[in-house]
C-alpha cells in the first residue's frame, strides 16, 4: 500500500462503537473463565479500605460462565449498586453542566475575549497562551471534551485572521483542553470516578495534581506557541497551507457581534467558580462521596437556570439534553463493570492479577507503573471514555498497585494521564474526528503534525510518575 494510499485509508477510518468492543470484550472474558484456572486471594483491612494480602494467593475451582451468566452479565452490570451510583453522579453532572452550557455564560465570555483578542495588537502575542490556560481549566475542572467542538468554528477562522493556520485553531480549544484534562485536578468524570472505584477519598492528592496540570498546561502552551510562531513567519511551512488558502470562511468573531456578555452570565461563572471552591473543600475536609457531589452540581444547575433566565421547560430540557450526551458513556460504564462482576463471579479475577503481579514481579515500582500507562494508552484506543475506561480498568489496576508497590493514588494518577493524552491523537475517539471534521483537517495531517509533540506530554507523565512513586503519593 502507498503512503497516499494509507493515509487516505485513515483518513476514512471508521472505529466500530465502544459498546460493540465492549461486548466483544466481555464474550473474549467469558470464554477465558473456561481457560484460566481459578484463584483467590485473602482480603485484609488496610486504612479504611480493603486491600490484596500479596502472600495469601491460592487455586480454588473456577466457575466457567455459560450462555445465561453471560447474558445476564449486562443486566448485572446495570443493576450493580455502586454502577448506579457512578450512572446517577454522570447524569446528574452533565445534566447541570448542560444547564450552564445553555444560559451562554462560558460560551459568550470565552467569544468577548476571542473579540478583544482580534481588535487589539498589543494582546495578539498573548491569544495562545490565554485562550490555552483558559480550555485547560476548563479540562482540569469539569472535563472538557466535546464541548469544544462548538468552538472550533470561532477558533479556526480566528487563527487565520490573526495570522496563524487552521491547526493552531483547532489546537488552542483542542489541546488546551485536553491538557487539562490530562493533568485534571478535580474532574468528576475521570479523577472522581477513577478515585471511586480504586476507594479512596475524592478528590484527595490535588496538591500534587496541581503541579501535573501546570506542567501539562505549560507544555501545551509551549508545543502550539513555538509552532505559531514559525508559521506566523512562515505561512507556507503549514501542512495545511494549501488547505487553507482555499478557505472562504468569514471570521465568526467580527465586528457585527454586539451580543452582550451580561452581568447575569458573569455571575453564573462566579458561582461555578465558587462552587468548585466548595466541592475540593467538602471533598478534603468533610469527607464528602459521589452523592454529595452530585447534590453540589444539582445546586449549582438550578442556581445557573435562575440567574441565567431560563424558564422552567428551558432548564429541564438542557438537563435532558447533558444527559443524552454522556448515554453512550453510561452504557460503557455498566457493560465494563459487568465484564468485571462476570470474572469475579468466575473466580479468575485474582488469577489474572496474581499472573500479571508475577510478570513485573521483582521490578522497580516506577517500572510497574510506567507499564500501567503503557497499557493505559493502548486501552484508550478501545475504550475512549474516560469514565468507561476507569471502570473496565482500576478495579484490576488498583489491587495490582497494591501488589506491586504502586499507591492506589498513583494508579489513579496513570490512568488519567494515559486516557487524557493519547485523546488528542486517537482516530477511535468521536470528539477527536467530529473536531478534526469541523475543522476540515484530515486526521493523517493531524496525526503527522502532532504525534512527535505528544512525546513532550508524555515525557512529562513519566516524571511525573516516577515522582509519585518515589514519595509514595497518597
Amino acid at each position: 500500500m502507498s503512503k497516499g494510499s494509507a493515509a487516505g485509508w485513515l483518513t476514512r477510518f471508521r472505529a466500530p462503537n465502544t459498546i460493540i468492543l465492549i461486548l466483544g470484550l466481555l464474550c473474549f472474558f467469558a470464554a477465558l473463565t473456561w481457560v484460566i484456572p481459578g484463584g483467590a486471594y485473602e482480603r485484609v483491612e488496610k486504612e479504611g479500605r480493603e486491600v490484596v494480602d500479596p502472600g495469601s494467593f491460592e487455586r480454588v475451582e473456577s466457575e466457567p460462565a455459560g450462555i445465561i451468566e453471560l447474558l445476564m452479565a449486562p443486566i448485572n452490570g446495570f443493576t450493580d449498586s455502586f454502577a448506579i451510583l457512578i450512572i446517577t453522579f454522570i447524569f446528574i453532572v452533565a445534566g447541570a453542566f448542560s444547564i450552564i452550557q445553555k444560559t451562554g455564560a462560558f460560551a459568550r465570555g470565552i467569544q468577548k475575549a476571542a473579540i478583544l483578542f482580534n481588535r487589539n495588537d498589543f494582546l495578539r502575542p498573548f491569544f495562545i497562551p490565554v485562550f490555552i490556560i483558559i480550555f485547560s481549566v476548563m479540562g482540569s475542572v469539569f472535563g472538557m471534551s466535546e464541548e469544544v467542538i462548538i468552538f472550533i468554528p470561532l477558533f479556526v477562522p480566528l487563527a487565520l485572521a490573526l495570522g496563524y493556520d487552521s491547526i493552531v485553531g483547532v489546537s488552542v480549544p483542542f489541546i488546551g483542553a485536553s491538557a487539562g484534562f490530562a493533568g485534571a485536578v478535580v474532574n468528576p468524570f475521570t479523577v472522581g470516578v477513577a478515585q471511586g472505584l480504586a476507594e479512596i477519598p475524592l478528590l484527595s492528592g490535588w496538591e500534587f495534581r496541581i503541579l501535573l496540570w501546570l506542567a501539562t498546561t505549560a507544555v501545551a502552551i509551549w508545543i502550539v506557541s513555538s509552532y505559531g510562531w514559525r508559521i506566523h513567519r512562515d505561512p507556507a511551512k503549514s501542512p495545511v497551507y494549501e488547505l487553507d488558502k482555499s478557505r472562504d470562511e468569514e471570521l465568526t468573531a467580527n465586528e457585527e457581534d454586539n451580543e452582550p456578555f451580561t452581568w447575569n452570565q458573569l455571575s453564573i461563572l462566579i458561582v461555578f467558580a465558587a462552587g468548585i471552591v466548595l466541592l475540593i473543600y467538602g471533598a478534603t475536609s468533610l469527607d464528602w462521596y459521589i452523592a454529595e457531589m452530585a447534590a453540589l452540581f444539582f445546586a449549582l444547575g438550578v442556581i445557573s437556570a435562575v440567574l441565567g433566565g431560563l424558564s422552567g421547560n428551558e432548564a429541564a430540557n438542557a438537563f435532558i439534553e447533558g444527559m443524552k450526551d454522556v448515554l453512550g458513556a453510561v452504557v460503557v460504564i455498566a457493560l465494563s463493570r459487568s465484564i468485571l462482576l462476570l470474572i469475579t463471579d468466575a473466580q479468575i479475577i485474582d488469577t489474572i492479577l496474581y499472573g500479571m503481579s508475577n510478570a513485573i514481579a521483582g521490578w522497580h515500582p516506577v517500572v510497574s507503573a510506567e507499564i500501567m500507562l503503557i497499557v493505559q494508552s493502548v486501552i484508550n484506543f478501545v475504550v475512549p471514555s474516560g469514565s468507561g475506561q476507569a471502570a473496565l480498568t482500576i478495579p484490576i489496576m488498583a489491587p495490582l498497585g497494591d501488589l506491586v508497590g504502586v499507591t492506589r493514588q498513583t494508579v489513579v494518577l496513570v490512568f488519567q494521564m494515559g486516557d487524557g493524552i493519547t485523546n488528542m491523537i486517537i482516530p477511535t475517539s468521536g470528539v477527536t474526528m467530529a473536531v478534526l471534521g469541523m475543522a476540515k483537517v484530515p486526521w493523517s495531517t493531524w496525526a503527522a503534525w502532532l504525534a512527535p509533540r505528544l512525546l513532550w506530554f508524555y515525557l512529562v507523565a513519566v516524571i511525573a510518575i516516577a515522582i509519585a512513586v518515589f514519595t509514595g503519593y497518597s
